[in-house]
């Protein structure tokens, strides 16, 4: 045996067990034939008498003592083989002497122990139970030869039978190596299969992407966290069948394996969540299919901020170097407008003015953008804040009362900067005004209770013509507006802010006028994690 299996050889007592059962069978076959002797057993000369009978029980009762031990007390393993080999060699030779020496053929249930023991022994140890089979044989058929008067050519055959236990013994042993080397092989691509599974499955849940792997039926054989959250999948290991959560994606991957459909397809999940899913097919034997969730909005997201980082970097920038000549250049047209040269000269001044007030006014929103991450939330009452807001509100604005209520459904506190609420609040309900009808009640706040556990809601409504349909999903974009003198930063500006003190805001689809809603904890103030991108603008 080589140094590398004797370094990682360990002792096979489920082979030892089968080997000492053999033994067992081969005693009761030994009892039977002393029991109910015929014309084959009687060629073999065992003939029932007392010692026949105590040489067979012995021999039964060790094999019922190795199989016992090597079941219960796995402990010497060498020391158990050979002891069992030692009885096997004895007993048989004492058989062959009485059955008439070598040529009764019993010298075979030599050559079968000594096979059995060179698959499981060790090293050299099985060349050393062939050489006292060998001694053992040789030197009963000189005995017989002697006493009992054998002929004297079995001595040949003996010699031959000898050599057939070494090269049993040979044979048997290499066969045990290459099947101990298998086996070794086996044992450690099947730790490092294990190992790579544990590391995949890992890998897996730990994705930002969902995974599913879905069976030729359609059913969900496995799935990762991600993938349960978007498509709403029971965690338990329960089968389940994708049509019955997501109709929709089901039908394109039924088209995609029939060749119909496009290896992508986008769906709505649950909560509502935009999603994209990937087909790939695999070489499984069952014909399982691979798909990749991705959610859109969050990686529109990501584009978004990255993009917005950019962008925060280069308008700040500009608006520092903007800000200076644009004051001077609206104090010159203040100057300008001291000095009475007609009617035209007033209008243009008028146009200079205007335009600077909206160039001003573009370059503080932009500022604000840096400062956004920069948040001191407090729980505010609500109805109390809002109250005071809109009275500073009607008063700067210099609007009639009744213009814009407010409506207290439920009263609760909001956790919130005071100063990014403020300005939330006036960038929604100045955006309401300027496109309601201006009479009672056209900009209503309506403060209640969300529908989930811990929000509150802020509700801004206007009595206007509503936010068409194609550009709903672009009104939070940056320098984005439908007015002529807008910057296109407010409402984006009030996103972020919204974000900053761990709140959203949201436009709800209504049949008249716009619908925004300030949803935000009223149980705790403590902040999400700045993301880089906001902490880069």
């Amino acid at each position: 045996m080589t140094d590398w299996l004797s370094s990682t050889w360990e002792a096979n007592w489920r082979s030892f067990q089968y080997f000492n059962l053999y033994r067992l069978v081969l005693a009761a076959l030994f009892f039977l034939a002393l029991l109910f002797p015929n014309e084959w057993t009687a060629r073999l000369n065992l003939l029932p008498s007392l010692p026949m009978f105590g040489q067979v029980g012995f021999y039964a009762a060790a094999a019922i003592g190795g199989l016992l031990l090597a079941t219960h007390w796995q402990q010497h393993f060498n020391a158990q083989l050979s002891g069992q080999v030692m009885i096997d060699i004895g007993v048989v030779c004492s058989l062959m002497l009485q059955a008439g020496g070598v040529g009764s053929g019993l010298s075979v249930l030599l050559i079968v122990s000594l096979a059995a023991a060179s698959l499981v022994g060790r090293g050299r140890l099985v060349l050393f139970y062939a050489a006292v089979a060998t001694v053992a044989v040789l030197s009963m058929q000189a005995y017989g030869i002697v006493v009992d008067r054998f002929e004297y050519s079995s001595i040949v055959q003996a010699g031959l039978i000898s050599a057939g236990f070494f090269a049993t013994a040979i044979l048997a042993r290499l066969l045990g190596q290459r099947v101990m080397a298998n086996e070794e092989l086996a044992r450690r691509r099947g730790i490092a299969l294990a190992n790579q599974i544990v590391i995949s499955l890992r890998v897996i849940e730990r994705m930002q992407d969902g995974v599913l792997i879905l069976s030729k039926e359609g059913g969900v054989n496995r799935s990762n966290p991600v993938a349960q959250g978007m498509l709403g999948l029971p965690s338990s290991d329960a089968p389940i069948s994708l049509a019955a959560v997501a109709r929709d994606l089901d039908d394109a991957l039924l088209a995609w394996r029939q060749g119909e459909g496009a290896d992508s397809f986008e769906f709505i999940g649950s909560e509502g969540r935009s999603l994209r899913a990937r087909f790939e097919a695999t070489s499984s034997s069952d014909g399982e299919a691979l798909v990749f969730l991705e959610d859109v909005s969050r990686i529109r997201e990501q584009a978004q901020q990255l993009k917005l980082a950019s962008l925060g970097r280069l308008t700040a920038s500009i608006a520092h170097e903007i800000r200076n000549p644009l004051s001077a250049i609206g104090h010159a047209g203040e100057l300008l407008r001291e000095e009475r040269r007609g009617d035209m000269q007033d209008r243009l001044l008028r146009i200079l003015n205007d335009n600077v007030a909206r160039l001003d006014r573009i370059v503080r929103d932009i500022l604000e953008l840096g400062r956004q991450n920069r948040a001191e939330p407090e729980l505010l009452s609500a109805d109390e804040f809002c109250a005071g807001f809109l009275e500073q509100f009607v008063d700067s604005e210099n609007l009639a009362s009744g213009v814009v209520e407010l409506e207290v459904r439920d009263r609760f506190t909001i956790c919130f900067d005071r100063s990014h609420l403020h300005q939330v609040l006036w960038n929604l309900v100045s955006n309401a005004l300027r496109h309601s009808t201006g009479g009672r009640a056209a900009v209503r706040v309506v403060l209640q209770n969300g529908a989930s556990d811990g929000r509150v809601e802020l509700h801004v409504i206007d009595d206007g013509p509503g936010i068409p349909e194609a550009v709903r999903e672009q009104i939070f974009e940056p320098f984005f507006t439908t007015h002529t003198k807008g910057t296109g930063l407010g409402l984006f500006i009030a996103r972020e802010l919204c974000a900053t003190n761990g709140a959203s805001i949201e436009l709800l689809p209504s049949a008249g006028g716009a619908h925004f809603i300030v949803a935000g904890r009223n149980d705790t103030c403590q902040l999400p994690e700045p993301n880089g991108a906001r902490a880069a603008n």
